[in-house]
């Protein structure tokens, strides 16, 4: 006998018919059973305290699957409305177990967002990840309610792909932004929660004995590190000074990938020479 399979209803909240179809929440989802899938949710913040009422209910049947770009430090509200009620997974673009070892040049030039990976050609790859950069900056972080200029983030996010691989350094990413440490530090944690920069603390045994204290920093999709770097193809990335850093990062994700962990840290001795 073949078991009935549960009903699935999903919203594209990218899509202005399912955005305009949820703008009253609860009255439509009080209603669904089964799995219920909700993409882009971070662009109606206030789903996640509906669903909080929803998940209480004893007479609930559904199940909900929500679908993001931004963690959830970003998202005003879901830490608050949904604890206890929410499990996290964090998913990565492509990965080499996905597209075969022997196709590991293509995704590290090309990173592993699918449209920028799958393209006909290293031209069509770049232009998409030029387009994916500049809607991120204008449109994706401003609907999050961050006001940042688009152009002082991308300087900032520049500056990142050209110290992909080191030691954060707070003072240097301010003075030259011409801003305070903090606000250098605020960009950083944003473009971190937003999955775009990778942040590896050292490791260190006693708290209070610490080898270095600042992170390094990585661009986590090599593709858009690359496009920030004004890299296109493989012949560029030969003749360029941050080849070895651009694959130490390509590296260091493929590792977590495959450990599906979020616990990495770096080691380094200060006493050198």
């Amino acid at each position: 006998m073949i078991a009935e399979m549960e009903p699935c209803t999903y919203f594209d909240l990218e899509d202005p018919v399912d955005a305009s179809r949820l703008s009253a929440p609860i009255t439509i989802l009080k209603e669904l059973s089964g799995l219920v899938v909700i993409d882009e949710v971070q662009r109606q913040p206030a789903i996640f305290e509906i669903l909080r009422v929803l998940a209480d209910r004893p007479q609930n049947n559904a199940r909900f699957l929500l679908l993001g770009s931004a963690s959830p430090h970003l998202i005003k509200g879901v830490s608050e409305s949904l604890a206890g009620r929410i499990g996290f997974i964090d998913l990565s673009g492509f990965d080499l177990r996905e597209i075969g070892v022997e196709r590991y040049e293509t995704l590290w030039i090309r990173g592993g967002f699918p449209r920028s990976f799958l393209s006909s050609d290293d031209s069509s790859s770049t232009a998409w990840r030029k387009d994916f950069i500049r809607t991120f900056l204008e449109r994706d972080i401003p609907q999050l309610g961050i006001t940042i200029p688009s152009g002082t983030l991308r300087r900032f996010w520049t500056m990142v792909s050209h110290y992909h691989g080191q030691i954060w350094n707070a003072s240097e990413f301010a003075r030259s932004l011409g801003t305070s440490e903090n606000t250098a530090r605020r960009y950083l944690d944003l473009l971190s929660g937003a999955y775009m920069v990778r942040i590896l603390p050292p490791w260190y045994e006693n708290i209070g004995k610490r080898q270095v204290k600042s992170p390094k920093i990585y661009i986590r999709d090599s593709g858009i590190m690359h496009t920030l770097l004004q890299l296109s193809t493989l012949a560029d990335m030969q003749g360029h000074p941050k080849i070895g850093a651009s694959w130490e990062g390509f590296a260091v994700e493929q590792i977590l990938i495959i450990l599906e962990s979020r616990d990495a840290y770096f080691w380094a001795n200060p006493c050198r020479g």
